[in-house]
């Protein structure tokens, strides 16, 4: 099983997440870790290769978490925040790019 690696405050987001669509997240990163797909979830080629945002909605809203896996043995959380319009923010896409260039 691979562990999983939250970078910056990637932790300390999903830790906000309401009750639900925090368990969610954690069963989804779980799936992950034993090298299976997540339920919803779409690549993220504009932030770089390999790179999928896991898609989770809840009565609060929707949320996302950015990861990667296909560096090193690990599943790398780039991002994890509440999405609050139809696009993703550029600001949300700066920190995953600039977590990506960390590892």
């Amino acid at each position: 099983m691979k562990p999983v690696v939250f970078l910056g405050d990637a932790l300390v987001q999903l830790r906000d997440f309401p009750e639900g669509a925090r368990k969610e997240a954690g069963v989804q990163l779980h799936k992950i870790q034993l090298g299976l797909e997540p339920s919803d979830w779409k690549p993220m080629t504009t932030i770089g290769a390999g790179v999928r945002e896991i898609r989770i909605r809840d009565e609060a809203g929707a949320f996302r978490i950015i990861y990667v896996t296909k560096i090193e043995d690990a599943v790398y959380v780039l991002h994890a925040f509440q999405k609050k319009t139809q696009q993703t923010a550029k600001r949300d896409l700066d920190i995953a790019i600039a977590r990506l260039r960390q590892i």
